[in-house]
């Protein structure tokens, strides 16, 4: 049960196998959504993405792709955040999987700014969207591949680039552990849930990350609920 969390784990999550999947991989994703709600997962996409647009000067319209977002329920902050301010947003929820897909699209059904795109991060084109966000999405990615992953992200957008991801540490993974076993009996929520926090990050890989990006301004901040959020502003 217990691991070390000085490094990064390397094991592959269930949800990285993509040649699996069906009617079990689409229940995961709807559990997903409670545990987001638990962990309030979505406070600090929309931090990030408020910051990127007060610096960009509050632009009446601005768009997003979330990639890696599964059914993206995260964004249903963001757009209350759009109405309250009335800001013309559209929203691209990209996944690489199918099942994902599927699912955005039902949660989504009536909501005419959102737009459902099945894809991979690298087959976005260049300056794509205003903002990319990558909620729980980098830390599917090995050491090694986290500049180039960050860099893509970059490429795709016009202003800059939010990443959520979690904060590697012993009380969140105890924390996601119990709770995953509370609320759920499914094999992708049992075994993705803390090995993503095994795979999280720290201090020093934000850091190490702002030291690799050159031109481009990087910030980051710890936030609730164990989670890092890093805005990075695109040079230019």
């Amino acid at each position: 049960m217990f691991r070390s969390f000085k490094q990064r784990a390397t094991e592959h999550e269930l949800m990285d196998d993509y040649s699996s999947g069906g009617q079990e991989l689409r229940e995961a994703l709807r559990q997903l959504r409670l545990l987001n709600r638990i962990f309030a997962a979505a406070a600090p996409t929309l931090y990030g993405v408020k910051r990127l647009w007060v610096e960009a000067d509050k632009p009446r319209r601005f768009s997003i792709i979330d990639i890696g977002s599964g059914s993206g329920d995260v964004n249903r902050h963001i757009l209350r955040w759009a109405d309250e301010n009335k800001v013309d947003l559209q929203i691209t929820l990209a996944d690489i999987t199918e099942d994902a897909c599927e699912e955005a699209r039902i949660l989504y059904c009536n909501e005419p700014r959102i737009h459902v795109l099945r894809t991979d991060l690298f087959g976005l084109s260049e300056r794509s969207a205003d903002v990319i966000t990558g909620t729980q999405f980098v830390h599917h990615f090995a050491e090694d591949e986290l500049y180039k992953v960050v860099e893509s992200m970059l490429k795709a957008s016009r202003i800059g680039v939010v990443i959520n991801d979690i904060h590697r540490h012993w009380l969140p993974w105890a924390a996601v552990w119990l709770v995953t076993r509370i609320v759920s009996d499914n094999r992708y929520i049992l075994n993705d849930g803390p090995l993503s926090v095994a795979k999280g990050f720290r201090s020093e890989d934000w850091l190490k990350l702002k030291d690799q990006l050159v031109g481009s301004e990087l910030f980051y901040a710890w936030r609730p609920l164990f989670r890092y959020m890093v805005a990075i502003k695109k040079a230019g």
